[in-house]
């Protein structure tokens, strides 16, 4: 099986919302999620044959959560001799204005 990079990943507001409440009540007291530039984003789906991101969970030297994204090739590959990103900015403190996604 391979990846073309139009797989569909749409969801509703409304089942979105579902499955970051279910987390936020399971984990009251963690990260909700984090920013991440456009540039960065843009940067790695522009290398090669990119044909998506893939996201690692990952964890700093101070045990805060971190993610780790990555280009993928078609045939399900990490690019991981290309561009990288990390430290996002967490919300909390970077939530913007509450919304179904954060409150």
């Amino acid at each position: 099986m391979s990846f073309t990079g139009n797989e569909n990943h749409t969801i509703s507001l409304l089942d979105a919302g579902d499955l970051t409440a279910n987390y936020r009540t399971s984990h009251p007291t963690a990260v909700k999620g984090f920013f991440y530039g456009k540039t960065a984003i843009s940067d790695i789906l522009e290398q090669g044959d990119c044909v998506g991101i893939r996201i690692y969970f990952g964890e700093d030297s101070l045990g805060n959560p971190q993610l780790v994204i990555c280009g993928v090739l078609a045939n399900e590959d990490d690019i991981d001799d290309g561009v990288l990103a990390e430290l996002g900015m967490p919300c909390p403190t970077r939530c913007g204005s509450a919304n179904a996604l954060n409150s």
